[in-house]
């Protein structure tokens, strides 16, 4: 299937790293043009903006701290200036946090994690279904988590945002339905990338984590992208109010397949 989205202008949140850095390439190769937000990577949002352009892409880095809903405002005026109202958000940044136990976390830090995570995909997608809504054509993309259902002892506040997103994207997929607007989640497990460098790179950290995956290894990123071209393409045009889980089986608790 040769996915295409044409004449599409798309927003990727988080999109200098990781995840987001490959979904912002891979929605450039099929036509889009894209917004590569960043709030702190400024040479690797560049980077990624002229990797697409070499390609015959376009696209532009917007800096914005997606905590803050002026700074989102601004984010939005600066991406319709340039290419026009969006068609497509992808809400992929996002932070863990620091480990702590729930009784020995910081709550200015636990704080700050729900402010990005929940607030700040709430504040980018009002933004978005504003403009949306209005034209009754489009699609949000959240990026949460396997967490969204899996507790993650010491990160109470990661899991408890990715929870609080899936549910706010079947409520505003509820919602903007009627107006021919869809919002859907992709939920990825572990996927190999800087940030969790330090697990892949060590044996013994590698080793416990591959038990949890039935497939047996890390996703790549490439492959989060690919999903996430399709899910916000027409070929797509039927599914919203869900969360599209890429975790190698991760959530088939795979110690059940030795016995219960």
């Amino acid at each position: 299937m040769n996915i295409r989205l044409d004449g599409k202008v798309a927003l990727v949140t988080g999109g200098s790293t990781g995840i987001g850095q490959a979904i912002a390439r891979a929605l450039s190769a099929s036509g889009a043009s894209v917004g590569v937000n960043y709030v702190a990577n400024r040479a690797l949002a560049y980077a990624t903006v002229k990797g697409i352009c070499d390609e015959d892409g376009r696209a532009i880095a917007i800096e914005a701290d997606i905590s803050d809903p002026v700074a989102v405002s601004g984010m939005f005026a600066q991406l319709e200036q340039a290419f026009g109202a969006p068609d497509i958000l992808i809400n992929c940044a996002g932070i863990d946090g620091k480990a702590a136990s729930s009784w020995e976390a910081d709550p200015a830090a636990w704080r700050k994690v729900i402010e990005v995570n929940l607030f700040g995909t709430f504040y980018c997608s009002q933004q978005a279904l504003q403009r949306m809504v209005e034209r009754k054509s489009g699609v949000i993309l959240n990026i949460t988590s396997v967490h969204e259902v899996i507790a993650w002892s010491g990160y109470s506040a990661y899991t408890s945002s990715k929870a609080a997103v899936s549910m706010l994207t079947k409520t505003m997929a509820q919602e903007a339905a009627p107006f021919g607007v869809r919002v859907l989640a992709v939920a990825p497990g572990a996927i190999q990338t800087d940030i969790n460098k330090s697990v892949w790179t060590d044996p013994v950290q590698n080793a416990d984590l591959l038990e949890k995956i039935p497939m047996g290894r890390l996703g790549q990123v490439q492959e989060i992208a690919s999903l996430v071209t399709f899910l916000v393409s027409d070929a797509a045009s039927y599914i919203t109010a869900t969360s599209v889980l890429a975790d190698g089986g991760m959530t088939d608790y795979p110690d059940f397949a030795h016995g219960g």
